[in-house]
């Protein structure tokens, strides 16, 4: 019919860290990380992975890589590219997270700069934390990009009750 919105969307394209391959393995994370995996195989979401991803995921546990690996053809592969990498130091700089935590910057870098819609993480000390999330945003305002939405999978999954 002219005239009439299409009722078919896009999936969101999100950034999935480490934490929430693991999650599907941890007895608190387990139930919303599997919805939102499940979530990842009906469509709704396009996961972006990046080198990154697969260092990290090297060094865990058989269960949690094999998880990983049945999405790898559902996912977006991007770089670590040398804007990412500027936005990270650009967070390190402001002291949003030190050093230490530098992987944890580059998650959120490599999610902004890849233009996804959001990023999920279980890591509520150094990504998902309501004090850093707007410092990222405004760092990243003021480097000429976009801001990030950043949740918990469970923020983001669809609850079977969900009102529309």
């Amino acid at each position: 019919m002219r005239g009439m919105a299409s009722t078919t969307t896009q999936p969101f394209r999100v950034c999935a860290d480490t934490s929430v391959y693991g999650g599907v393995f941890d007895e608190e994370f387990a139930k919303p990380s599997r919805a939102f995996f499940e979530q990842v195989r009906a469509g709704r979401f396009r996961i972006v992975t990046c080198p990154l991803l697969e260092d990290e995921l090297e060094d865990a546990p058989p269960h949690v890589r094999g998880w990983y690996q049945q999405f790898e053809t559902e996912s977006e592969r991007v770089a670590v590219s040398e804007p990412a990498v500027f936005l990270q130091q650009a967070y390190l700089n402001a002291g949003i997270v030190d050093r230490r935590w530098e992987t944890d910057a580059l998650h959120v870098a490599v999610a902004t700069v890849s233009d996804c819609r959001f990023i999920v993480s279980w890591n509520f000390k150094h990504i998902v934390n309501f004090q850093k999330i707007p410092l990222y945003n405004g760092v990243n305002l003021s480097r000429g990009f976009a801001v990030i939405a950043i949740h918990s999978p469970q923020e983001v999954i669809e609850h079977e009750n969900q009102d529309v």
